[in-house]
């Protein structure tokens, strides 16, 4: 279980203190599709890094497989987000001058784990990027990027998969085919937290959560 509890985080600037989140409760299962929606600026991507233990929250609680991220010393926490989290962003932040192959291994340089290399050539042929996987991300697609950051996140076999606007780069084509691919990864066990304002996203979901100003609507 991926859980928030009454999680707050304010930023205080010149004009007053900006409720970036307030008091957010959420919880993701194992095998769960859960969508977050909403217009920019609501907190969602605030919502994702803090629920990936990449931004302490200034009041509440939040647990990762049934562990407090924020009460680990920085070294513990980074670990436990190497084992038990994966992480796919809209810019894909892979490794310019890695291939493909090299960057999906790149967790495993944090987090060593025996057979990390036939696992790696095992998800580069499910997303089908096997006769992409020694070309650098200049040489592919952006779809194919995508999905070489999905294969990279789901390396190190994680608990749950967070995603911020993975399909924001995207033709609706390339977004169909990730999006497809995410939801494998829920149907397989893998707890799934998405935030998007892609509409298509919608289909996929067992839940669809909708934030406004900091918090969780109806």
């Amino acid at each position: 279980m991926l859980a928030l509890d009454h999680v707050s985080k304010y930023y205080r600037k010149p004009e007053g203190v900006i409720s970036a989140l307030d008091h957010v409760s959420l919880e993701v299962g194992a095998g769960e599709f859960v969508v977050v929606q909403g217009p920019s600026g609501c907190g969602k991507t605030t919502l994702l890094l803090t629920a990936g233990g990449l931004l302490a929250p200034d009041g509440g609680h939040v647990l990762v497989d049934e562990r407090e991220p924020y009460d680990l010393p920085s070294d513990e926490r980074a670990r436990l987000r190497g084992q038990k989290i994966g992480f796919v962003f809209q810019q894909f932040h892979l490794i310019p001058y890695l291939t493909v192959l090299e960057n999906v291994l790149a967790p495993s340089v944090a987090v060593p784990r025996k057979g990390a290399l036939e696992r790696a050539k095992e998800l580069i042929d499910r997303f089908g990027l096997s006769d992409r996987a020694g070309h650098v991300p200049a040489e592919i697609s952006t779809g194919e990027r995508q999905r070489t950051a999905l294969a990279r996140a789901l390396l190190n076999r994680p608990v749950f998969l967070l995603a911020d606007e993975p399909t924001g780069n995207l033709d609706p084509e390339s977004a169909s085919v990730v999006l497809d691919d995410i939801a494998r990864c829920a149907e397989s066990g893998v707890g799934v937290l998405m935030v998007t304002h892609d509409d298509v996203a919608k289909s996929h979901a067992h839940r669809i959560v909708s934030m406004s100003k900091g918090k969780i609507v109806p």
